[in-house]
């Protein structure tokens, strides 16, 4: 295999993966049997710090989650993460994929919803295909938009994976810059729009990664007057305050569900939402679940759309995703169900009001001030002495400090986990910083 594929090693498979993040021998001696190896790596993960206390988001956020949803997920009913192929003989596994689909659509103001992808950074990579897949086949095969606008201002890892998507498919990516007030500039779009004739949609997060509200409304036009499609990532937590993507115009919504229910977990799984207007729905990746009735007349569901790609026309697929995450999926569900209407909005509120409060007891602090003055949800940029040094102290307190996004810069986040106590102590531990490194 290696000869084949001309790897010297085992290790240039590996190339890829940084080194900071690479095990390089984890002293195992051979020979170890099964109790013996369990107590060894059990040893080994004791290493592992879990923090009490958070103020860290960039795209991964601490929720509480109540314990009902637990308890009913776990129920062994519900334990599965995948759709059978005979998909109706399984009438409960598609209802509750049917009512994940639903609350979707209510959260983004989107026609149709599918039964959800792996992470978020592939739902927006998969949503970039579908709008490149629209223009192609309008155009009778001639791909005269293949060129795609993505905000700099979203997620570095999002950007990253649509950029990968699109190497493969042969469309390519312009990169649209950042004002200094953090925000997606929209003069500089239309300006770039105006000579570009092969556009093909436009990527916009929003809350975008700094925290900062985007103007969606006025992308949604500029990206239309165009020709081209819109598409806007969410943060779902912040739909309980703010105007829904379909509100703001959007073609598609796409984002990351961890906030509805799902652990942090040490990085996953994760699950990728993705919502569209109806007129898109067949270029729409993955699975759809809708409602019918059966021969007695009585509620039934049925897997009315499915991409094809494993199956009979694989050369013709805009997307090789025919599986769904089913079980974080219906975690959701049950997460929205368990919270209802007032307690969703109830979370967002206290997201939104408890990192006002926040940034407005970082920015007294000398050496933190904000960054940019923006309206934002849960996260803000504030200035930092020295970023590496701040948060190695805080962790030596047992706080797990902001997000690093420039060698002075930290990306801070507050959630309703987050308690006002925690928040002062948060302060007056970065003044004490403060005044012994100012």
């Amino acid at each position: 295999m290696l000869d084949f594929l001309g790897k010297s090693s085992i290790e240039d498979f590996f190339l890829r993966i940084p080194e900071s993040v690479r095990v390089k021998n984890l002293n195992l001696q051979s020979g170890l049997s099964e109790v013996e190896l369990s107590r060894k790596i059990t040893s080994l993960a004791q290493e592992n710090k879990v923090f009490p206390v958070i103020f860290r988001g960039a795209g991964a956020y601490r929720h509480y989650i109540p314990a009902a949803v637990k308890r009913i997920i776990s129920n062994e009913t519900f334990l599965t993460a995948y759709t059978p192929y005979q998909a109706e003989i399984s009438q409960g596994i598609l209802q509750g994929i049917f009512e994940y689909q639903t609350m979707i659509c209510e959260l983004t103001g989107m026609d149709v919803s599918n039964a959800s992808v792996y992470d978020g950074a592939s739902a927006a990579a998969e949503a970039v295909n579908m709008c490149a897949g629209s223009f192609a086949a309008s155009s009778a095969g001639n791909s005269v938009r293949r060129n795609v606008y993505v905000s700099k201002a979203a997620h570095p890892h999002t950007i990253e994976t649509i950029k990968t998507y699109c190497f493969g498919s042969g469309a390519s990516v312009t990169l649209v810059p950042v004002t200094n007030e953090g925000k997606t500039d929209l003069e500089a779009l239309e300006k770039m729009l105006g000579e570009d004739k092969s556009a093909c949609c436009l990527y916009l997060q929003n809350p975008n990664f700094f925290g900062l509200i985007e103007d969606a409304k006025t992308a949604a036009k500029i990206i239309h007057d165009s020709g081209a499609l819109f598409i806007e990532g969410v943060n779902p937590m912040s739909l309980g305050l703010l105007e829904s993507p379909g509100d703001c115009g959007a073609d598609i919504a796409v984002g990351e569900g961890q906030s509805l229910g799902l652990p942090l977990a040490f990085g996953g799984p994760y699950l990728g939402f993705m919502a569209c207007k109806s007129a898109l729905m067949r270029k729409m990746p993955g699975r759809i679940v809708g409602e019918t009735v059966d021969s007695k007349g009585q509620r039934a569901f049925v897997l009315t759309l499915q991409a094809r790609e494993q199956h009979i026309r694989r050369e013709k697929a805009l997307s090789n995703i025919c599986s769904n995450e089913a079980l974080c999926a219906l975690t959701a569900a049950v997460y929205l169900s368990v919270m209802g209407c007032e307690g969703f909005a109830e979370v967002s509120r206290q997201n939104h009001s408890k990192a006002v409060y926040a940034s407005s007891r970082i920015n007294e602090i000398p050496g933190f001030s904000l960054v940019y003055k923006g309206d934002f949800f849960n996260e803000f940029v504030s200035c930092c002495p020295d970023c590496e040094k701040t948060l190695k102290f805080l962790e030596e307190k047992n706080i797990l400090g902001g997000y690093t996004v420039a060698k002075n810069r930290i990306l801070w986040c507050v959630t309703e986990a987050n308690t006002k106590e925690e928040i002062d102590t948060l302060a007056e531990l970065l003044r004490t910083f403060s005044k012994e490194h100012l």
